[in-house]
């Protein structure tokens, strides 16, 4: 970890859906202050609305068929390796990483997920913060470990659930904290040797 503090770093973003996470890192990655460049989009899905953002700011960016696992993988890997990368983030990619990949890939990967973990990992989170009658629920930046959303927390934010929260009201809540969250997540990791 030591040799990514205090250097730009090189990040491929894997996304599965509407890209609102990615976005967010590309205005970062854009700001003069910034120290890290995506090089890299990846997704298991040929209609994912992010790749719009990829030829939009013309970042490479590849489609990975997931019908067979092993070779996905693989593919990506090489791609990653030819790209230099750093980090990997991922933003909503439907996918969960073999441990072998996790382990073959030596440097970090974060993801974010819609829930103060280690409270409801996998998915529908909303609504199950809202039948618990919980007070608050919010986002977390962790790292990818072969344990689904079980490694590291990096950082974490909180959002009140009021009475009159549905599920897509606290979503839309969550997601704009999403998006100040990750960007700081980064450069937490930058800071420090936090991982």
């Amino acid at each position: 970890m030591e040799k990514l503090i205090g250097r730009n770093l090189n990040i491929s973003v894997f996304i599965s859906g509407r890209g609102s996470n990615l976005l967010s890192l590309i205005k970062y990655s854009k700001n003069k202050n910034s120290k890290i460049k995506i090089n890299l989009i990846i997704s298991n899905n040929k209609f994912s609305k992010g790749l719009e953002f990829a030829k939009k700011y013309k970042i490479k960016h590849f489609i990975i068929d997931y019908s067979k696992e092993k070779q996905a993988e693989h593919k990506i890997y090489g791609y990653l390796k030819k790209n230099k990368i750093d980090l990997i983030c991922l933003a909503g990619f439907m996918k969960i990483l073999s441990p072998g990949f996790i382990k073959k890939f030596k440097n970090p990967i974060l993801n974010i997920h819609p829930s103060l973990l280690p409270k409801y990992k996998g998915l529908n989170t909303h609504i199950r913060a809202i039948e618990n009658k919980d007070k608050f629920s919010g986002a977390t930046v962790h790292v990818v470990t072969p344990k689904l959303d079980s490694g590291k927390i990096i950082l974490q934010k909180k959002v009140r659930i009021l009475k009159s929260d549905t599920e897509k009201t606290l979503a839309k809540k969550i997601l704009k904290i999403e998006h100040k969250l990750y960007p700081a997540a980064i450069e937490k990791i930058l800071k420090k040797s936090s991982l």
